[in-house]
């Protein structure tokens, strides 16, 4: 099986030595992302929800490179430095993920890079 690098500009570059995405054969595994601006690769967003939306549309974006589409994702892990935030991360969430959503972990960390409050990953499905 060979490994695929995808990259699209519709999505933050890599702040380090690591891929926006890598496809496995139909499998594609997507980088924690945080909410940059791809254009701009500032910040978006003061709360979590603010940043969650910029976070999904990144992962979107880079879905839609590799050729699936946020249906198509099976799994995704949720980073929050602040657990009292769930419940408005979880209401932006449930708008990318209205029907049959993917299974999910969501952990608290003490930090996350660049001082963004939200970051998810996901390993989806290339049709």
């Amino acid at each position: 099986m060979s490994k695929q690098v995808i990259s699209t500009a519709d999505a933050p570059a890599a702040i380090g030595p690591y891929s926006q995405a890598i496809r496995a054969g139909n499998m594609l595994f997507v980088s924690g992302q945080i909410p940059l601006n791809p254009q701009t690769g500032e910040m978006v967003g003061a709360t979590a929800a603010e940043q969650a939306r910029q976070v999904l549309n990144n992962l979107k974006a880079i879905l839609q490179a590799a050729g699936t589409s946020l249906d198509n994702v099976v799994k995704t892990t949720i980073f929050l430095t602040d657990l009292t935030q769930f419940a408005e991360v979880n209401a932006v969430y449930a708008e990318f993920f209205p029907q049959n959503p993917p299974a999910r972990s969501t952990v608290q960390v003490s930090a996350l890079p660049r001082g963004a409050q939200v970051e998810i990953e996901a390993i989806a499905i290339i049709p």
